[in-house]
C-alpha cells in the first residue's frame, strides 16, 4: 500500500535519509509535500527528486528563489509561516517532523490530525510542551512514532512486557568527542573540536549537544513523555560503539534491548513504517566481527549539562522548557566565540535557578512557546558577563 507522505526538515541530515529511504521504495511512499528552512535550491532539488506536490521555505525571503527553481517542474512553492502551515494541511498520512529546535514546535503540532502518523524526530515537541503535545495527541487521535534512535529501540524494547513491569529505561550515548577528555582538556576546547562527533553525522547545534552530552538529557525528557515513565525509571549509559541503542530492564531480572549499525535511514524506516518492515539494503550487524561492546555510566562532573537535564526532568513544570531555551541560546553564543564550553552548563543553570513560574507545566504550545522566549531572553543577559 502507497501511503502519502509529508517531511518537514527535509534539507536536514533527518530529512535526507529520508529522502533516501523513499527513494529506495518508491513502491510505499508518495510526497505530499517537502518543507525547509532557508535552503531553497536544496529543497527545490529534494522535491523534485521526491516529485513532491508542494515545497515550502520557512525563510520568507526565499520564496523568489525556490519559486524559480522549481519553474517548469509543477511543484506549487510558497515561504514563511502560511506556507509550512499549508504544507503541514495538506492531506498526507505520514508526517515525518525533523525542524529542528524550537521553530519546529508549531508545525509539528499543527500536524496532528486524527488516524495521521507523526514520525517524531522534533525534540522540542516533547521537551518543551511534552504534557500538551501528547495530551492533544490522544484527544486527536494522531499516532506518535520517535525517530531518534534510542527511542525507536526503546519503542520496540517496550513492546516486550508491561509499562508496570519496567523497572529501568535505558538510552545510550556514544560520549562525543570529549569522552576521554580531561575537564581541564575539555575546557579549552572550541566549537569545532565539540562539532566532531565519533560516529553520527548531524547539524552543527545537535553536534555540540552531543558533546556537552545535554542531548541525552533531552531524550530522557522525550523519553518520560514518550513513554510515561517517571525519571527514576530513565538513564544513561555511554556506549562508544554506538550498537545498542536502548535497553529495557524489566522487573523479573530479564533485559530487552535494541541493536543496529548506527545510521538513521534504520529508525526512520521503522517510524515510517511502524512494524511492518521495510527491506534496506544496507549493512547489516556482525557481533561477531564488532568482537566487544563496552559500557560506561556517563560522568556528570565532566558533562555538568546531563545533570541538570535531569534535575528539570525531575522538577516537572516549565523547567525543561526553560532548560531546552537557555541551552539554545548558550550553544549559540558558544559557536559564536562568545563563551567556553563549561559556560554553557553555567548559563543553563543560572537561568534555570533564577527563573520566576517555572512550577507549571506549559498546557498549550503557546504558553510554552511564551516561557521559551523569557528564558531565551533571561539567558542573552548572561552571556556578556561570560564573556572570554
Amino acid at each position: 500500500m502507497v501511503r502519502s507522505l509529508t517531511i518537514l526538515g527535509a534539507t536536514g541530515s533527518i530529512g535526507r535519509s529520508t529522502a533516501d529511504v523513499v527513494l529506495a521504495h518508491r513502491d510505499a511512499f508518495r510526497v505530499e509535500a517537502v518543507v525547509g528552512g532557508r535552503n531553497a535550491l536544496g529543497l527545490a532539488e529534494t522535491a523534485k527528486r521526491l516529485g513532491a506536490k508542494f515545497a515550502a521555505l520557512s525563510d520568507e525571503s526565499g520564496a523568489g528563489a525556490l519559486r524559480d527553481a522549481l519553474a517548469g517542474s509543477g511543484i506549487q512553492s510558497g515561504a514563511g509561516r502560511s506556507a509550512v502551515l499549508e504544507a503541514v494541511d495538506r492531506p498526507s498520512e505520514i508526517v515525518l517532523a525533523a525542524i529542528s529546535g524550537t521553530a519546529g514546535l508549531e508545525p509539528t503540532h499543527a500536524a496532528l490530525k486524527p488516524g495521521r502518523r507523526i514520525a517524531l524526530a522534533n525534540k522540542e515537541s516533547l521537551v518543551c510542551a511534552g504534557a500538551a503535545f501528547m495530551t492533544d495527541a490522544r484527544r486527536i487521535g494522531a499516532e506518535i512514532m520517535p525517530v531518534d534512535s534510542e527511542h525507536n529501540a526503546l519503542e520496540h524494547a517496550l513492546a516486550a512486557g508491561r509499562n508496570g513491569d519496567v523497572e529501568k529505561a535505558v538510552i545510550t550515548a556514544s560520549g562525543g568527542p570529549f569522552r576521554t577528555w580531561s575537564r581541564e582538556q575539555i575546557a579549552k576546547a572550541g566549537a569545532r573540536e565539540a562539532s566532531a562527533h565519533p560516529v553520527w553525522s548531524m547539524g552543527s547545534k545537535i553536534n555540540i549537544d552531543s558533546a556537552t552530552l545535554m542531548n541525552k538529557g533531552l531524550e530522557l525528557i522525550e523519553a518520560h513523555h514518550l513513554f510515561d515513565l517517571e525519571a527514576e525509571r530513565l538513564d544513561v549509559l555511554v556506549h562508544p560503539e554506538a550498537i545498542v541503542h536502548g535497553l529495557v530492564q524489566w522487573g523479573d531480572g530479564a533485559v530487552t534491548a535494541g541493536l543496529a549499525l548506527p545510521d538513521m535511514k534504520v529508525p526512520i524506516a521503522n517510524a515510517l513504517q511502524n512494524r511492518e518492515r521495510l527491506f534496506m539494503d544496507l549493512p547489516r550487524l556482525d557481533l561477531a566481527a564488532i568482537g566487544r561492546l563496552t559500557f560506561e555510566r556517563a560522568d556528570e562532573a565532566r558533562f555538568p549539562c546531563l545533570a541538570l537535564a535531569k534535575a528539570a526532568l525531575q522538577a516537572g513544570g516549565a523547567m525543561p522548557t526553560i532548560l531546552n531555551a537557555a541551552n539554545e541560546i548558550a550553544v549559540e553564543a558558544y559557536m559564536a566565540d562568545q563563551i567556553g564550553f563549561y559556560a554553557i552548563s553555567e548559563i543553563v543553570e543560572g537561568v534555570c535557578s533564577t527563573f520566576s513560574g517555572g512550577g507549571r507545566a506549559p498546557a498549550t504550545v503557546a504558553e510554552a512557546l511564551a516561557i521559551d522566549g523569557e528564558a531565551r531572553d533571561m539567558a542573552r543577559r548572561f552571556i556578556p558577563a561570560k564573556q572570554l
